[in-house]
């Protein structure tokens, strides 16, 4: 495992802040990514903002408040958080019904949430999160990055189509002649200066919607503070709560992986939390983390440090309210083509070659499919998550039940008979056990040899009672031997307290 580590030190070192400050490549890096970041976070917050029913304005200061406050609180280095459309289709209904203030207390009582999760150990959850739903996560992440891009080439006019062209081919090329400048920001540029220079008539960023021309200022919720006030918020609230924690923390571990590194997912959590209670207190709708925008900034520029978070939230509120007009007139075919390059970069397509599902065993592709549908299906990734890892519990539990079994191992003395019992038994497997001995036929005195089995719960607990009952009922005694300690603790715990072998 040290060995490990080290090359993987080796091959991605772990640049902090204050190193990056003193390296002016890594710098150089770091600034470029979150310029690039920035740019592709406008258009992205002004259609979230439509999405969720409010001014385009509250998406673009959430995605302000909620970069910088993250890249200082958070505990993934170089993780973009901002507006996202998870968020903005749980806000929805909220600001629809009742209104924009409504919705400023609810992006409060979410962060306060976030908070309260971290605190009772809501990341360790993560651990329960098997690798298939993480690809499935993966996948219909870049399915859906894909679908948003759809509508910017639909009934457009014909120059849009080469001009993505062009920006796709960008970014593919120039990476293997020099990387000095992020490829994504050299296709921006370019793109833009032929729109302006040539007056080409295509959709712009000014198209999205009007740009702020002034900074966020500190706002208070113009709500009662009464019980029916969080009758209302608190279901919209705890639901975005658990979204943005749940999109954070996988988008968080998929970048850990990416970058050979590790990270604080109670940091991250708690992290959230915070941003989400700034933002609401600058007017902002919520968010959490965009992995589309992370790929841009740590797969695609190769940031690795808070620097590049914390600029690309400066760098868009300076290009909005600063340089609006100018930003207005870049080509949305510039960044429909990074974001489509984000698609097929974020997408793993390794786990559809022929020849992984060949190797996978069906269960695991099952749930990775399961995962991508629902996620794309819904357009929530939380209910893709949710099912697939409720498939994945049920496909484990349907397997290992099959692994449980009773072998007539010795036999004594004639009135003796050893049953040996192998597996994990709990509720799914130790359903069976009882219909494996020989009640009839049997000797006397039966021994059950539990030395390579393990008890995990109370219906196993209460299927041995009933297999004893069965025995004493007809005349004959049954021991069970060889618990381990856990063992030996739940079954003497529980058994003869369950009701009638129940």
């Amino acid at each position: 495992m040290a060995s490990a580590a080290t090359a993987a030190q080796t091959i991605e070192p772990q640049w902090t802040v204050w190193s990056a400050l003193r390296s002016p490549r890594r710098l150089r890096t770091e600034v470029l990514a979150g310029l690039v970041v920035a740019l592709a976070l406008i258009p992205e917050a002004i259609s979230f903002s439509i999405i969720a029913g409010v001014d385009p304005r509250v998406g673009l200061f959430a995605a302000f408040t909620m970069a910088v406050t993250i890249s200082i609180v958070g505990g993934r280095p170089a993780m973009i958080s901002a507006a996202t459309g998870a968020v903005a289709l749980v806000i929805a209904p909220l600001v629809r019904d009742y209104g924009v203030e409504y919705l400023i207390a609810t992006v409060i009582l979410a962060g306060v949430l976030q908070i309260l999760l971290s605190v009772v150990g809501v990341a360790r959850l993560m651990r329960f999160i098997p690798r298939s739903v993480m690809v499935g996560f993966v996948n219909a992440l870049a399915i859906l990055i894909f679908i948003a891009q759809v509508p910017h080439l639909l009934g457009v006019p014909w120059l849009v189509y080469p001009m993505v062209a062009i920006g796709i081919a960008a970014m593919v090329f120039l990476p293997k002649v020099s990387t000095v400048v992020p490829a994504p920001l050299v296709a921006i540029v370019l793109l833009t200066a032929a729109t302006i220079v040539f007056a080409l008539n295509v959709p712009n960023v000014g198209d999205e919607g009007e740009l702020p021309s002034s900074l966020p200022s500190l706002v208070l919720p113009d709500v009662p503070l009464t019980f029916e006030t969080l009758k209302i918020i608190a279901p919209y609230a705890f639901t975005m709560a658990i979204v943005g924690l749940l999109e954070s923390l996988m988008t968080a571990k998929f970048v850990d992986d990416i970058t050979d590194s590790h990270s604080n997912k109670t940091r991250e959590s708690w992290g959230q939390g915070v941003a989400n209670i700034v933002t609401g207190f600058f007017g902002g709708m919520g968010g959490c983390a965009m992995i589309g925008q992370t790929m841009i900034n740590v797969k695609t520029s190769g940031a690795r440090t808070r620097i590049s978070t914390f600029l690309a939230g400066v760098f868009l509120l300076t290009l909005v309210v600063g340089l609006g007009d100018i930003v207005s007139l870049i080509p949305m075919a510039a960044l429909v083509a990074v974001m489509i390059m984000v698609s097929v970069g974020t997408f793993d397509w390794h786990s559809i070659a022929p020849a992984t599902l060949r190797r996978m065993p069906t269960s695991e592709t099952l749930v990775m499919v399961a995962t991508v549908a629902v996620t794309v299906a819904t357009d929530n990734l939380a209910y893709g998550v949710a099912v697939g890892v409720v498939t994945a519990m049920v496909l484990f539990a349907r397997r290992v039940a099959h692994l449980t079994e009773v072998v007539d191992v010795a036999h004594p003395d004639p009135d003796t008979r050893v049953y040996a019992v192998h597996g994990e038994l709990f509720f799914a497997s130790s359903n069976d056990l009882i219909y494996q001995f020989d009640y009839v036929s049997d000797p006397a005195h039966i021994v059950i040899d539990m030395s390579a089995s393990h008890i995990w719960d109370a219906s196993t607990v209460a299927t041995l009672d009933a297999i004893t009952t069965k025995y004493a009922a007809k005349g004959k005694t049954a021991t069970i031997v060889g618990l381990n300690e856990a063992s030996a603790q739940r079954h003497g715990l529980l058994s003869g307290n369950l009701g009638a072998g129940h």
